[in-house]
């Protein structure tokens, strides 16, 4: 039996969406962050550093978001969310999932947890604001990449790196310049949103739409 340890709206919405989308059984089980769950000792024995997400899937146990994405695409070609191992367009698809879990994400922590890197409340804010700034310039470069290709990141295709953008995306719906204000994200996030296993994976969550 599945079951993927999650908190509405962390960072389990894309491997959540994967598995809707691929149509696993699977049990939902909350790590309530709210009360500190995430580090306690039971949560620790299956993530060492006390994050969310964890995947139980038979025998294995998975941390880390984009390596749950990629065993659980991997595991279920035939729901051809990545492409084959060896062409140009799997190139692609580890390009963008890297550079959305390697870049885009840790500039999304610097600006939720800013603390982390600054002590006093000035330093702070600056923190906050130049990740904004950095992340408003990420979010610029896949909208040129959607302009000119789209209307999926990998082009036609859809991939798990969409849904991974979709989750990040919705982290900056309260910045000054969110994600979905640029057109062709906007129409992209639209399109994603209409999808039922994304749907699904929303609701299962607890979480109503709008959802970036």
């Amino acid at each position: 039996m599945r079951q993927l340890h999650y908190f509405p709206g962390n960072a389990n919405l894309a491997p959540h969406m994967l598995l809707e989308e691929i149509g696993l059984p699977y049990e939902l089980l909350l790590v309530d962050r709210d009360n500190n769950a995430h580090r306690s000792a039971a949560y620790r024995q299956l993530n060492p550093n006390g994050l969310i997400p964890v995947l139980i899937d038979g025998d294995l146990v998975l941390y880390e978001s984009a390596a749950i994405c990629l065993h659980l695409a991997d595991c279920h070609p035939e729901a051809a969310l990545a492409p084959v191992v060896g062409t140009q367009a799997r190139a692609h698809f580890y390009k963008w999932l890297i550079h959305l879990t390697n870049t885009v994400q840790p500039e999304m922590i610097t600006y939720f947890y800013p603390e982390r890197m600054a002590d006093d409340g000035a330093a702070i804010a600056q923190v906050k604001a130049h990740a904004e700034a950095r992340l408003a310039q990420m979010f610029d470069l896949i909208e040129d990449a959607l302009a000119s290709g789209g209307p999926y990141l990998l082009g036609a295709q859809y991939s798990a790196v969409d849904p991974y953008l979709f989750m990040l995306a919705r982290w900056s719906r309260m910045m000054a310049r969110p994600a979905r204000g640029r057109p062709h994200l906007g129409r992209y996030l639209d399109m994603l949103a209409q999808r039922p296993a994304i749907a699904r994976a929303f609701a299962g969550e607890g979480i109503a739409a709008p959802y970036c």
